[in-house]
């Protein structure tokens, strides 16, 4: 992948409706073990619970999805819990919502806001980041050049993970895989052809946008 969306970190927040406490635990996940082995340790947490329902999205374009209503009424927790993953558009993410009853049963449109809204509560204050698969381009000047380069990767918002002083100063700047040789002909362009590359190691680069 170019680029995905998911959660910032692992996460777990409550609400409490009609004296029923939700508790809903988000998880960045890799596979679907991670996935079920998550779900498992949650339930072991609350087993006193009355229902720790699931769902998860898992791949490129959300190849794999799962939910489960753990004993709620078929349809009213996991599928509205995915729903608001595949919504925000969230790849490698579980989610479990642990019911402790209150007493006040809150009938199947209650549920599904319930659930959904204890999802949707959690992403929005975990923080949701996007991430972009970068690559290294080593950019070799001559010293009287460092600085054109240095405010040329500014100005573009270029993140410069090292600058090295050889013979030649070596500038490695991370730069999105799809903006690689766009990148290297401004630069060529600027330096009026003074200067070679080389392309490092790719890695992805997480930015927050919510």
């Amino acid at each position: 992948m170019d680029q995905y969306i998911t959660i910032k970190k692992d996460y777990q927040t409550e609400i409490e409706i009609k004296k029923s406490q939700f508790i809903c635990s988000l998880k960045r996940i890799e596979t679907k073990e991670q996935a079920k082995t998550f779900i498992q340790e949650v339930k072991k947490e609350h087993w006193k619970a009355n229902h720790n329902c699931s769902a998860f999205v898992l791949g490129e374009k959300n190849a794999i999805q799962r939910s489960s209503d753990d004993g709620e009424p078929s349809g009213t927790a996991g599928v509205p819990m995915l729903e608001v993953l595949k919504k925000r558009e969230v790849i490698n993410v579980a989610a479990v919502v642990t019911r402790y009853f209150g007493g006040i049963k809150l009938g199947a449109g209650g549920l599904i806001r319930a659930y959904s809204g204890a999802v949707a509560q959690a992403m929005e204050e975990v923080g949701i980041v996007r991430g972009v698969r970068q690559q290294e381009v080593l950019i070799h000047i001559s010293y009287p050049l460092l600085g054109k380069v240095q405010n040329f990767l500014e100005l573009n918002q270029y993140v410069i993970k090292e600058t090295l002083y050889t013979d030649v100063v070596i500038v490695v700047a991370m730069v999105d895989q799809f903006e690689i040789d766009v990148f290297k002909v401004s630069v060529t362009d600027l330096l009026n052809g003074q200067v070679s590359f080389e392309e490092g190691d790719t890695s992805y680069v997480e930015t927050l946008i919510s």
